[in-house]
């Protein structure tokens, strides 16, 4: 788009806002993270131990679950749970705001699946 076709143009009521696209790039970027989409599945379809999440996420290192759990804890979409047994058991649970942002991400992986290879998927 050239530079006067730019200050020709008009949003309309389904653009979103400066103020609003510059709110979601943290969580794009998060999102965009290596293994943090596998991590979130994982938790939603049950896993709760260290050891189910670094099987449903098949390749992930020990040190980069470790630091994926951390981050999504610190953003408020991991809880992590302590059970001091003897040895001390840690259990891992999406939040409901994980929960909400896996459905408001579901037509976005609805169209994902509709558009195989847009992105270097597999067809």
């Amino acid at each position: 788009m050239t530079t006067a076709r730019l200050s020709a143009y008009v949003p309309d009521h389904h653009d979103a806002s400066d103020a609003a696209c510059r709110g979601f790039q943290p969580v794009l970027e998060l999102l965009g993270r290596r293994w943090v989409g596998m991590i979130m599945l994982a938790g939603r379809r049950g896993a709760r131990r260290f050891g189910h999440y670094r099987a449903f996420a098949d390749g992930i290192s020990d040190r980069v679950l470790t630091q994926r759990l951390r981050e999504l804890e610190q953003h408020g979409l991991i809880e992590r749970q302590v059970i001091p047994t003897t040895p001390v058991q840690i259990l891992y649970s999406p939040t409901a705001r994980a929960v909400e942002l896996m459905d408001a991400l579901q037509p976005l992986f609805d169209w994902t699946a509709r558009n195989p290879g847009v992105f270097g998927s597999p067809q």
